[in-house]
């Protein structure tokens, strides 16, 4: 349900600033109440859900400390999955990291945002699941969403072509094993919003 709802929220479905009743999204999913409070819950935790006691609930706004915020958190979460990871590749693992960058980089060339945040997800959870760090995961699936609506705004255009390159890099370095260096590319890789950000 959690899943379900921060889904639509990041992808545009329920928009910024708009007005959500717990009784109305029951409805639309299909479940009981309670589940999507306990979701709203959680989203607000999050950032992605404003809610006000005796009010209703709203879908929150792309906020720039909050983006800011969330970017590095996740920055140094991918940074010491990087870290950890690198050393315990195995040749499938780099392949499945190359495989995910040419469905990144044939997303982004057709303008397909969905399948480009699908890619970028598969080419970073190979990293995270190396690293088999619980507590990394955790804090990223939480404040990833976060981010990805700002970087839905990047790969629709023409700015996400650079992450090609810098995917590309980052997937070099760990097949050579320099875990310093692929860190520092993974930092480049989740700064490249600055732009975006500065424009909130």
């Amino acid at each position: 349900m959690h899943k379900r709802l921060r889904t639509a929220i990041v992808d545009g479905t329920l928009a910024p600033g708009e007005a959500v009743r717990d009784q109305e999204l029951a409805q639309w999913l299909g479940v009981s109440r309670t589940p999507v409070r306990e979701a709203l819950l959680k989203l607000a935790d999050a950032g992605l859900v404003e809610a006000t006691p005796g009010r209703s609930t709203r879908i929150a706004d792309i906020d720039h400390d909050a983006v800011r915020d969330a970017q590095a958190v996740v920055s140094a979460m991918h940074r010491l999955a990087v870290l950890t990871a690198v050393n315990r590749l195995t040749a499938a693992d780099v392949r499945s990291m190359r495989q995910a960058n040419q469905r990144f980089q044939a997303a982004i060339e057709s303008a397909d945002v969905d399948a480009a945040l699908e890619a970028d997800d598969a080419l970073h959870g190979v990293l995270v699941e190396v690293a088999a760090n619980k507590a990394v995961a955790t804090v990223l699936d939480q404040f990833t969403p976060t981010i990805r609506r700002l970087e839905r705004i990047r790969f629709a255009s023409h700015a996400g072509l650079g992450s090609i390159d810098l995917h590309a890099q980052l997937i070099e370095l760990c097949e050579r094993g320099d875990a310093s260096a692929a860190a520092d590319v993974s930092d480049q890789t989740w700064h490249n919003l600055q732009p975006l950000l500065d424009t909130l």
